[in-house]
Protein backbone atom coordinates (compact mmCIF):
# COMPACT_ATOMS: atom_id res chain seq x y z
CA UNK A 1 0.00 0.00 0.00
CA UNK A 2 1.48 3.42 -1.09
CA UNK A 3 1.83 6.07 2.52
CA UNK A 4 0.82 9.08 0.15
CA UNK A 5 -2.38 8.38 -0.85
CA UNK A 6 -3.49 8.93 2.67
CA UNK A 7 -1.52 12.20 3.15
CA UNK A 8 -2.58 13.19 -0.14
CA UNK A 9 -6.58 12.58 0.34
CA UNK A 10 -6.14 14.09 3.57
CA UNK A 11 -4.71 17.48 1.73
CA UNK A 12 -7.25 17.58 -0.62
CA UNK A 13 -9.96 17.21 2.14
CA UNK A 14 -8.34 19.51 3.91
CA UNK A 15 -8.32 22.11 1.11
CA UNK A 16 -11.82 21.67 -0.06
CA UNK A 17 -12.74 22.46 3.52
CA UNK A 18 -10.94 25.68 3.27
CA UNK A 19 -13.06 26.80 0.22
CA UNK A 20 -16.12 25.83 1.84
CA UNK A 21 -15.52 28.29 4.91
CA UNK A 22 -14.23 30.77 2.74
CA UNK A 23 -16.60 30.84 -0.08
CA UNK A 24 -19.81 31.02 3.30
CA UNK A 25 -17.30 33.80 4.89
CA UNK A 26 -17.24 35.95 1.76
CA UNK A 27 -21.21 35.12 0.49
CA UNK A 28 -21.83 36.28 4.18
CA UNK A 29 -20.04 39.67 4.34
CA UNK A 30 -21.48 40.41 0.53
CA UNK A 31 -25.18 39.85 1.71
CA UNK A 32 -24.34 42.02 5.00
CA UNK A 33 -23.15 45.11 2.93
CA UNK A 34 -26.04 44.62 -0.02
CA UNK A 35 -28.93 45.87 1.89
CA UNK A 36 -29.83 49.45 1.21
CA UNK A 37 -32.89 49.36 -0.31
CA UNK A 38 -34.77 49.16 3.21
CA UNK A 39 -34.31 52.95 3.76
CA UNK A 40 -37.42 55.09 3.22
CA UNK A 41 -36.56 58.19 0.87
CA UNK A 42 -37.13 60.73 3.44
CA UNK A 43 -35.25 59.28 5.48
CA UNK A 44 -31.73 59.48 3.40
CA UNK A 45 -29.23 61.67 3.81
CA UNK A 46 -28.54 64.75 1.74
CA UNK A 47 -25.61 64.47 -0.88
CA UNK A 48 -22.17 65.13 0.73
CA UNK A 49 -23.74 64.09 4.01
CA UNK A 50 -24.19 60.53 5.26
CA UNK A 51 -25.86 58.74 7.92
CA UNK A 52 -25.56 55.86 10.34
CA UNK A 53 -28.56 53.31 9.62
CA UNK A 54 -28.96 50.81 12.49
CA UNK A 55 -30.46 47.70 12.27
CA UNK A 56 -33.79 46.76 13.67
CA UNK A 57 -34.27 50.32 14.64
CA UNK A 58 -37.70 52.58 13.62
CA UNK A 59 -36.63 55.43 10.63
CA UNK A 60 -37.82 57.77 13.13
CA UNK A 61 -35.32 56.75 15.84
CA UNK A 62 -32.55 56.79 13.62
CA UNK A 63 -29.32 58.88 14.20
CA UNK A 64 -29.43 62.42 12.14
CA UNK A 65 -27.08 62.70 9.24
CA UNK A 66 -23.33 64.08 9.64
CA UNK A 67 -20.42 64.26 7.51
CA UNK A 68 -19.12 60.80 6.62
CA UNK A 69 -15.60 60.05 8.25
CA UNK A 70 -17.38 60.82 11.62
CA UNK A 71 -20.21 58.48 10.54
CA UNK A 72 -17.07 55.81 9.17
CA UNK A 73 -15.20 56.02 12.20
CA UNK A 74 -18.33 55.67 14.70
CA UNK A 75 -20.52 52.82 12.96
CA UNK A 76 -21.80 50.56 15.56
CA UNK A 77 -21.54 46.50 14.92
CA UNK A 78 -25.63 46.68 13.92
CA UNK A 79 -25.46 49.91 11.64
CA UNK A 80 -23.93 50.92 8.55
CA UNK A 81 -23.21 54.01 6.63
CA UNK A 82 -25.75 55.40 4.25
CA UNK A 83 -23.73 57.61 1.73
CA UNK A 84 -25.96 60.71 0.40
CA UNK A 85 -24.18 60.70 -2.68
CA UNK A 86 -25.21 57.35 -3.59
CA UNK A 87 -29.16 58.64 -4.10
CA UNK A 88 -28.69 61.46 -6.56
CA UNK A 89 -30.09 61.31 -9.35
CA UNK A 90 -28.38 62.38 -12.15
CA UNK A 91 -30.47 63.55 -14.99
CA UNK A 92 -27.85 64.65 -17.87
CA UNK A 93 -26.67 61.14 -17.73
CA UNK A 94 -25.94 60.25 -21.10
CA UNK A 95 -27.28 63.25 -22.97
CA UNK A 96 -24.65 64.92 -24.93
CA UNK A 97 -23.58 68.43 -23.83
CA UNK A 98 -22.79 71.13 -26.44
CA UNK A 99 -19.39 72.41 -26.08
CA UNK A 100 -18.98 76.40 -25.73
CA UNK A 101 -18.13 78.66 -28.55
CA UNK A 102 -14.47 78.46 -29.30
CA UNK A 103 -12.34 80.96 -31.41
CA UNK A 104 -10.38 79.18 -33.52
CA UNK A 105 -6.54 80.16 -33.44
CA UNK A 106 -5.91 83.30 -35.54
CA UNK A 107 -9.68 84.25 -36.07
CA UNK A 108 -9.24 87.25 -33.19
CA UNK A 109 -6.06 89.21 -35.28
CA UNK A 110 -7.25 91.84 -37.07
CA UNK A 111 -6.19 91.42 -40.71
CA UNK A 112 -4.47 94.53 -42.01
Amino acid sequence: MNVRAPLEMTDTLRFAFLTLVCTAGLAGTAHAQKGGDDVPKAFRPPPGMCRIWLDKVPPKQQPAPTDCPTAVRNRPSNGRVIFGDDYVEKSDKGSKKELPFLKKFGDDRKRP
